[in-house]
């Protein structure tokens, strides 16, 4: 019994060693992506702040879209590449155009009269959000860094877990101790952790298909097991119109077409006739024979749907959506949609909202824990304890490579540590 006991102590010193060390990497960037997570799950509501997003709905017909282009194509003197006709008759249409640097601008429109409302360049102040979320401005660096404090936060979840699980006189659920002191904040730390621990574990986990090398993985497997969807007949020249495609329809390859163009109001016909009258994305062709692409606007992941119009003779190359989908397309495309806080409505947005609040105060809350404790590490554990949990979690560092990698590393810099500590 004792040594049963002793063995269980050891194992908690293990765990609490290994949620210590994850917190300690991870801890700033987990922070920002707390914060920008809360931010993008109200895009809308801060864009339609920030832009002329609304308009006074009016009785009549819209302008046709090839007016709509052609006023912001005399306007900004560039061609456009991208229509968006919001569901919403209270919206503006955006016409998206290249600007003298390189880069996007989005003209607002008011679809009635065709005026210029305003201006959004590289995709505006939500597009930084994103970016910072996935740390795309550091390039694939950054990509990669994602993947490993994903990674990484799956193990202070499960760490976490136990230990915070309720044992004799250590209730999960509970605030003790003055204000200030150090069991309140333990127990500050604990409590929000558990009550947010499988929502935490849920947006570590579908935030992994955007990653790189472990969503590059799941996708090759889901396509090789034949789970995914046929190939899309997408235009890839175009990686805009690839973004604002569901997550799983971004690879494809291009389509023959026939010389000529029906025109862009032809194509929104076809469109309308295909059910499609309004809140899509029309990508204009980026070169002779490719084709148009109308992508729905997606909220739900059964929203999803793509069509590929010939431009030359406007007949329906392909028409995709969510039923052609196999299971694994379907699984990453709902925790796609739910992790953006947009397939079940309001309560999943607020569900999502509270977890990135509670991510965000176990961030702060843990450094002054630590300080509480006067800055020591965990104490050591037996040898033999350390080095099974290390094979465990090593194991799970498999599944998640990058993550595996910084593991080792992170082993290697104990031991390291240690062997100073020890001259």
């Amino acid at each position: 019994m004792a040594r049963l006991q002793m063995m269980r102590g050891q194992l908690y010193k293990t765990m609490w060693r290994w949620h210590f060390y994850a917190g300690l990497i991870v801890l700033p960037v987990l922070a920002l992506m707390a914060v920008t997570g809360a931010l993008y799950l109200y895009k809308p509501e801060i864009e339609a702040i920030l832009y002329p997003v609304r308009v006074k709905a009016r009785p009549g017909t819209p302008l046709p879209p090839s007016r709509i282009i052609a006023a912001v194509e005399q306007a900004e003197g560039a061609k456009a590449s991208q229509l968006t006709r919001p569901a919403s008759p209270q919206e503006s249409w955006r016409v998206t155009v290249k600007n003298t640097e390189g880069g996007t601008l989005v003209d607002f429109v008011d679809p009635h009269d065709g005026r210029i409302l305003g201006q959004m360049r590289d995709g505006g102040a939500m597009q930084m959000v994103r970016d910072l979320h996935s740390l795309i401005l550091t390039g694939p660096v950054g990509n990669r860094l994602v993947e490993v404090v994903a990674g990484w936060a799956i193990i202070l979840c499960i760490t976490g877990l136990y230990l915070r699980w309720p044992r004799r006189g250590s209730p999960a659920l509970a605030i003790r101790g003055r204000p200030g002191g150090r069991l309140f904040w333990r127990d500050l730390h604990g409590t929000l952790g558990f009550v947010a621990a499988a929502v935490i574990l849920f947006l570590a986990i579908t935030g992994m298909p955007w990653t790189d090398v472990w969503g590059g993985g799941l996708r090759a497997m889901i396509a090789a097991n034949g789970a995914g969807r046929p190939p899309m007949k997408v235009n890839p020249w175009a990686p805009a119109a690839q973004q604002a495609l569901p997550w799983t329809l971004r690879k494809g390859g291009a389509v023959a077409g026939h010389d000529g163009d029906i025109g862009i109001d032809a194509v929104t016909r076809v469109a309308a006739r295909q059910g499609m009258a309004s809140g899509y994305q029309l990508f204009l062709p980026a070169s002779p024979g490719a084709p148009y692409l109308v992508s729905a606007i997606t909220i739900r992941a059964d929203d999803a749907r793509a069509i590929a119009i010939d431009a030359g003779t406007g007949a329906v190359v392909q028409d995709m959506d969510w039923r052609q989908f196999g299971m694994g397309a379907k699984a990453v495309e709902w925790g796609v949609a739910t992790h953006m806080g947009q397939q079940y409505g309001e309560v999943n947005r607020m569900l999502m909202l509270a977890g990135c609040l509670c991510l965000l105060l176990l961030c702060l809350t843990a450094p002054i824990l630590w300080w509480k404790r006067g800055f020591r590490s965990p104490p050591p554990i037996e040898p033999h304890v350390g080095r099974a949990l290390a094979t465990l979690m090593l194991a799970l560092g498999l599944f998640f490579p990058l993550t595996g990698l910084s593991m080792v590393a992170a082993l290697i810099g104990e031991w390291l540590v240690g062997r100073i500590r020890q001259a």
